[in-house]
C-alpha cells in the first residue's frame, strides 16, 4: 500500500508525461523535420525507432501536442534553466531600526550610521518609534523624528512609505535609491 503511494507521488512530480503515460488516442507530433497528426501507437514506434522518448509537452491541445526527444535531457535543461533564474532572483531584507521618543543625539547618529550601511548593502530599512505606556502622548516627537531621520538619509535612501501609527509603534520605511553609479 505505502509503495503504491511513493510511485503515485513520484509520477506526480515528473514534468511531463512520457511514453506510456500519454492517453489521448490521436497526437500532433513535433520533432526534427516533422509535424503532423497522428495516432498514439504511431508516435510511439516512430520515438522508438529513433530511440528516444514521446513526451507530452501540452496536454490541454486539440490533439495533445507531443514531442520526440530524450527525456532525462529535457529534464536536465529545465532544472538548468531554473537554477538560472534563482540565480538572477534578488532577495530583499527588511532591516528593522528601533527608536524611542526620546532618543539621544548619540544614539540617533550611531543608528544612522547602521541604516547607511543597511541601505548601501541594498537592503530595506524599517525604522520606528516604539512608545512605551504614556509615552504615546508624545507622537509628534517620534514623527519628527522618523522625519529627521529620512533627511539625514536623504542622499542615501529615499521614503518608500511615510511615517505611519500602527498601535505603540510609528514606523517609516526607507529604500535605497537607484541613482549611484
Amino acid at each position: 500500500m505505502e509503495e503504491n503511494k511513493k510511485n503515485n507521488s513520484k509520477k506526480n512530480k515528473e514534468l511531463y508525461k512520457i511514453n506510456d503515460e500519454i492517453q489521448s488516442p490521436t497526437v500532433r507530433v513535433l520533432a526534427e523535420g516533422i509535424n503532423q497528426i497522428m495516432t498514439l501507437q504511431e508516435a510511439l514506434d516512430l520515438a522508438q525507432q529513433e530511440g528516444l522518448d514521446l513526451i507530452e509537452i501540452a496536454p490541454n491541445a486539440d490533439p495533445p501536442v507531443c514531442k520526440i526527444s530524450d527525456y532525462s535531457k529535457l529534464k536536465y535543461e529545465f532544472k538548468k534553466r531554473e537554477k538560472e533564474l534563482k540565480k538572477k532572483q534578488q532577495v530583499v531584507e527588511v532591516k528593522e531600526i528601533r527608536f524611542g521618543p526620546n532618543t539621544d543625539d548619540h544614539d540617533f547618529n550611531f543608528k544612522l550610521k547602521h541604516a547607511v550601511e543597511f541601505i548601501q548593502k541594498g537592503h530595506k530599512v524599517k525604522c520606528y518609534v516604539h512608545f512605551h505606556g504614556r509615552s504615546i502622548v508624545y507622537k509628534n516627537r517620534g514623527e519628527d523624528l522618523l522625519k529627521r531621520f529620512a533627511e539625514a538619509m536623504g542622499e542615501h535612501a529615499k521614503v518608500e512609505m511615510e511615517p505611519k501609527l500602527e498601535g505603540k509603534r510609528m514606523f517609516m520605511i526607507l529604500i535605497p535609491n537607484k541613482t549611484k553609479k
